[in-house]
């Protein structure tokens, strides 16, 4: 497929955007309706990934946004942090996990899922900026609820949260001894 002038015009306002552009917005900026700008971000899309392009096209809602391929995220991140970061702990994946399936959630879900104060965790991950604050609760003591972040979905090569596995279809087994079983990608 071939790259066209709309489509590097939509690439340069995305890029330079740097957040998620309204399509709507996008498409009277280009003198195109809605129907006409929906078909150049498909073909864009499709495109990106025909060619083997670093980017991606992303939707969220009724917005795009260019986000890193999720193949060559490893790559960027070893670019912009030299400095190797440590892992997320398995007590920080389980929080983030909990913040995931039932988001929005306060700090007391989590605990109460967890079964132990998950403090440090929402705080490492709110540096990282894997959640962030989805506003208060309108409950006693006006608890700070927490969502994920779209960082959150390119850190695990989502384009939605509608990519998570289904907690119903999973099922709990017992775990092998650290020795038999693999690591995961964020162990060592």
């Amino acid at each position: 497929m071939q790259f066209t002038e709309t489509m590097a015009a939509v690439e340069a306002i995305l890029f330079v955007s740097g957040d998620p552009v309204n399509v709507e917005a996008l498409a009277h900026s280009m003198n195109l309706t809605t129907g006409e700008m929906e078909n150049v971000l498909t073909d864009m899309a499709r495109s990106y990934v025909e060619d083997g392009r670093g980017v991606r096209l992303n939707r969220s809602g009724a917005e795009a946004y260019l986000s890193v391929d999720p193949a060559r995220a490893p790559r960027v991140e070893t670019f912009l942090q030299p400095l190797k970061k440590q892992p997320l702990t398995q007590a920080v994946m389980e929080t983030l996990s909990v913040i995931a399936y039932r988001q929005p959630a306060t700090r007391a879900e989590i605990e109460a899922v967890r079964g132990v104060k998950c403090d440090y965790s929402v705080q490492l991950l709110l540096k990282r900026g894997l959640i962030e604050e989805a506003g208060q609760r309108e409950t006693l003591g006006r608890p700070m609820e927490y969502r994920t972040t779209d960082k959150f979905l390119v850190h695990f090569g989502m384009e939605s949260l509608d990519q998570l596995p289904d907690m119903n279809a999973m099922t709990v087994s017992e775990e092998p001894p650290a020795e038999e079983r693999p690591r995961g990608p964020f162990e060592e």
